[in-house]
């Protein structure tokens, strides 16, 4: 199942956006969510938050306290709600399907799908 982000665009310093990701799996109840994102120039992903099937979510240190990671289990979708954002959160956003395996969170193989890219502006 091909998984797109939507919801990126440019803001300023401090500004706030919300990203979804629409996985059509019949198995989304009992899936795990990721949320990774690449900053430009990048070549490593790195993993800003994710929630598990019961709703249990964890974030990366940089992201803590700003984002916030849901799920809507009857629309299918899973989103990121980005506040008080930084230049440094610039970069493409993607999301994924996986699980949690001893409290950490694991993306299936090639489950990451499309991104949409965040700009924050100074």
């Amino acid at each position: 199942v091909q998984l797109q982000a939507s919801g990126g665009g440019s803001v300023r310093s401090g500004g706030s956006l919300r990203l979804s990701c629409s996985v059509p799996r019949n198995s989304f109840n009992s899936d795990a969510f990721g949320w990774g994102r690449q900053a430009p120039g990048e070549q490593r992903r790195e993993m800003v938050a994710g929630i598990s099937e019961a709703g249990s979510t964890d974030y990366s240190w940089p992201v803590k306290g700003r984002f916030v990671v849901s799920r809507d289990n009857a629309k299918k979708t899973v989103y990121l709600q980005m506040n008080d954002l930084q230049p440094e959160d610039t970069g493409m956003y993607y999301c994924s399907v996986g699980r949690y395996v001893g409290g950490s969170y694991h993306a299936y193989l090639d489950s990451w799908g499309r991104g949409t890219l965040v700009t924050v502006s100074s």
